[in-house]
């Protein structure tokens, strides 16, 4: 059984598809290798000013991803570093048993364009000529 959360970001993914102008991108898992997430992430100063993700079609990796991507974007890199995958199974209502590796992949793959943004990232410069 899903929960209300769970149905409502499967049935309409609100960031779901590939973000060209990504400044990052995390991943989690590998495409055609069984379960991925790959997060996108645009950058504007220290916040996610865009996120969008990809996922291999399970309906609750695909609502961990809506989920996320749509709660990161405004956020601070600091804010958003903080989500564990427990806290993103509470906010969704739980999952179903054998899913928990859903919200560890897309917590993993969010880490990791984090992780990338602080190597690469510079913040002062991003939307000057």
């Amino acid at each position: 059984m899903f929960s209300p959360t769970i149905l409502a970001h499967m049935t309409d993914p609100h960031t779901m598809g590939a973000l060209a102008e990504a400044d990052v991108i995390g991943q989690a898992g590998a495409p055609g290798e069984g379960p991925f997430m790959r997060l996108f992430l645009r950058l504007e100063a220290d916040r996610i000013a865009e996120a969008r993700f990809e996922t291999y079609g399970c309906p609750v990796a695909i609502a961990c991803g809506s989920w996320v991507t749509q709660w990161a974007t405004g956020r601070t890199l600091a804010q958003v570093r903080v989500l564990e995958a427990g806290d993103l199974e509470r906010v969704l209502g739980g999952l179903p048993l054998g899913k928990e590796h859903c919200a560890q992949m897309t917590v993993q793959a969010l880490q990791d364009g984090l992780a990338k943004a602080g190597q690469t990232h510079n913040p002062i410069r991003r939307n000057e000529s």
